[in-house]
């Protein structure tokens, strides 16, 4: 049976719009022609996209091919157990934060990475675990050891922990901007290894995509109003 293909996020809007559209459009004349026989009571109908200035095709249910579930891949085991130190040391920054300063931004925008990160957390261990597979712990990455994307060193950690006030809230961001950016290129490598294409991965990893930019974005326009990143 046919597998899907994913792609990666960045790449699926357009042809996800398109596909709407076609889907729509179908529907309406489907639904506006009177030369059309009627379908069998109860009949499943598929509205099968056209290929581009070709008209969709509106075919019983059962017509249509089935479609398999892709099985998850190595790719996809190492991006979850990445991911997981990954997302520990994120919260281990977000923990500085209430000590450290007052900066009333960068303390919501702490607690909203703490949250849903600790929310990813037990998903990624959940589906490690239901695959039979090893799951790390959260500061499995931290250390003299290889770090994944973004993550910070021992010596930046060190800056962080040591600062205070205006000077953390600049280190706290800059850092964690890093580290987000860090988390889309491990969401790119995935798909670059032809990961993601179960449905559960591809899920988590298109929002995790999202989730972040979103982030980056605001901490960008916060680290902005701070006077920039330190050096």
């Amino acid at each position: 049976m046919p597998t899907v293909q994913r792609k990666q996020p960045h790449t699926m809007s357009q042809s996800r719009r398109l596909s709407a559209l076609l889907l729509v459009s179908g529907l309406v004349l489907a639904g506006c022609s009177e030369d059309a026989p009627p379908p069998a009571p109860n009949a499943p109908l598929v509205v099968q996209p056209g290929a581009p200035g070709q008209a969709a095709k509106t075919l019983p249910g059962t017509a249509m091919p089935s479609v398999s579930e892709a099985p998850f891949t190595a790719a996809d085991v190492l991006f979850f157990q990445g991911m997981i130190p990954h997302h520990g040391q994120a919260l281990r920054m977000t923990s500085l934060v209430p000590s450290r300063t007052k900066n009333r931004d960068v303390t919501l925008i702490a607690q909203r990475i703490s949250s849903t990160q600790e929310d990813e957390m037990t998903q990624m261990r959940k589906w490690l675990t239901s695959r039979g597979q090893d799951v790390p712990s959260a500061d499995h990455g931290h250390g003299a050891g290889r770090l994944m994307p973004g993550m910070l060193t021992e010596e930046q950690f060190d800056r962080l922990e040591k600062a205070k006030d205006g000077e953390f809230d600049r280190l706290f961001t800059q850092f964690m901007i890093g580290h987000h950016m860090g988390a889309l290129e491990m969401v790119e490598k995935l798909f670059a290894a032809s990961g993601g294409q179960e449905t559960e991965t591809y899920v988590f990893a298109t929002h995790i995509d999202s989730d972040q930019r979103i982030e980056i974005d605001r901490m960008q326009q916060l680290l902005a109003t701070m006077g920039g990143p330190l050096q």
